[in-house]
């Protein structure tokens, strides 16, 4: 009888504690669900009040949706991976309370839709949101879901991309097309074109709207294109070198901002086409009177980092050759894309090393074991916007020095267009000693140089190649035609534009 005994006291007191911890861990479970646990540690003062701006918090139903129901996949779709997620979660949140200064956090660059799905969860969204097409949806909405439900295992598309204010309100968001002009912002109205007389920097100003545009006088001379072969971060389509001699010019002394672009917009926008093939050959032999633009963009294509003076993005190749001719014909100067050799020339400024600055790409960009010991990142930081410094969208001009021929953001920031279309051997085609040198006249995709403030260094070297990838810069726009004027799918991409030297100046 007391083996007995003491046998069930054992699985009573077994079991009593087996039901105490579990409701324990209910509780834990429970609590750590909730908004007041989640704001604990997640200490960004504005994310509270933002959310109860949002449309999961004021909406007409009266429905509330929690921190948990969009940062948590659902428990449905595994309840392992639910508390593995919810682990990783919180403990990445105690350890930033504990260790991080919040002053020091940059908070917009959380609003990103690049962080966003990083914490979101797809899954979570379509659970509650079942009826992609309730009453009162526009029509554009209507496409746009048909086209998700459709393509949705290919495309890989998060629900935030577009409804990234759903879950804490941004101000000015918008995903749906544009309507009417954009603000440009004050200053004055221009009446008439620069007119330079001596080859020196010029201030353009184009007539009927404020946009103004610094021109940086670039001498002419040579320079080896391409890169050597034992340069660190090289890849085989920057070679062979080949010296090849450039005329001078004048070139933006920054990328095209929004309130230039916008200018443009503004005069131009329409819902009709000029044929890209006419707009490629009027830039190339100017004769046009007048230009269709864009078509309003779904969105604002800044992605809520902001206008003014930050470099507009997202436009494709043809929008940027269409704003070309637009300001050629709104100046009477011959405005247009650089081509490749003419934008490694600019970007070098004289110089003939990885950077135009000192520095060597693999101390810059640390690999393997390198990335134990860190970087001195001081030299590179001070002339480029890239992964390394950068708050994971653009900057304004302000944000680093100028290369040797007064350019700024020749490197970094976003990558930028050229004439040229791409081709890995271009440089084979190219012979030593040539003038004025241009790429290929086939090819389905252009060259863009100078990398972004999402590359490593050793992307942002004056050498390196890249090139359109138009097809997967489309790939969820869901329009039929897809868009001529602006990519889906693409943020780091702008453009800066070249003026020939008129015949009047010597």
């Amino acid at each position: 009888m007391g083996k007995k005994r003491i046998i069930w006291g054992a699985l009573l007191g077994g079991l009593a504690l087996g039901i105490v911890s579990m409701v324990a861990l209910v509780s834990v479970d429970t609590y750590t669900s909730t908004n007041d646990s989640c704001m604990r540690c997640h200490y960004h003062e504005e994310a509270d009040l933002l959310w109860k701006q949002s449309s999961h918090y004021l909406n007409g139903s009266g429905v509330v949706t929690d921190c948990a129901a969009c940062h948590l996949p659902p428990k449905e779709d595994g309840i392992a991976r639910y508390y593995m997620v919810k682990i990783k979660m919180g403990a990445k949140d105690m350890w930033a309370k504990m260790t991080k200064d919040k002053d020091g956090i940059d908070w917009a660059a959380k609003r990103s839709v690049d962080h966003a799905e990083r914490i979101v969860y797809n899954a979570s969204c379509l659970k509650c949101h079942q009826d992609l097409f309730p009453e009162g949806i526009s029509d554009d909405g209507i496409a746009a879901h048909l086209y998700y439900e459709e393509n949705a295992e290919k495309l890989h598309l998060s629900c935030v991309s577009c409804h990234l204010n759903a879950g804490h309100y941004i101000e000015g968001y918008t995903h749906q097309k544009l309507k009417g002009k954009v603000d440009t912002g004050s200053g004055e109205i221009y009446e008439a074109p620069a007119a330079p007389e001596r080859f020196e920097s010029f201030t353009e100003t184009v007539p009927g709207t404020n946009a103004a545009i610094r021109m940086v006088a670039v001498p002419g001379g040579e320079f080896l294109l391409g890169s050597p072969e034992k340069e660190p971060r090289r890849r085989n389509d920057e070679g062979p070198q080949k010296r090849v001699r450039i005329s001078r010019f004048f070139m933006a002394e920054t990328e095209i901002t929004w309130r230039q672009f916008w200018s443009f917009y503004n005069e131009t926008m329409s819902e009709g086409r000029t044929p890209p093939a006419v707009v490629y050959e009027a830039n190339s032999r100017p004769g046009l009177d007048a230009v269709t633009g864009p078509t309003p963009p779904f969105g604002l294509p800044d992605q809520g980092w902001g206008m003014g003076d930050r470099p507009a993005i997202t436009m494709t190749h043809y929008a940027a050759e269409t704003f070309c001719l637009w300001l050629s014909l709104k100046t009477g100067k011959h405005y247009r894309l650089p081509t490749e050799a003419e934008w490694e020339y600019a970007a070098r400024g004289g110089t003939d090393t990885p950077y135009f600055f000192e520095g060597d790409p693999k101390r810059y960009d640390p690999q393997g074991l390198r990335r134990l010991f860190g970087a001195d990142t001081t030299m590179i930081a001070r002339y480029v916007v890239y992964n390394g410094n950068s708050p994971a969208h653009t900057q304004e001009p302000s944000w680093i020095k100028a290369n040797p021929f007064g350019l700024k953001n020749m490197l970094g920031n976003v990558m930028e267009y050229c004439s040229d279309r791409y081709a890995p051997d271009a440089y084979y085609r190219i012979s030593d000693g040539a003038l004025d040198p241009k790429g290929p006249q086939d090819g389905e995709e252009f060259v863009v140089r100078g990398g972004s403030y999402a590359d490593a260094a050793g992307d942002v070297r004056c050498a390196a190649r890249s090139h359109t990838r138009h097809d997967d810069w489309l790939r969820t726009d869901p329009q039929n035609p897809k868009s001529i004027w602006w990519y889906s799918d693409v943020k780091a991409i702008g453009f800066r534009v070249v003026c020939e030297v008129p015949e009047n100046i010597e």
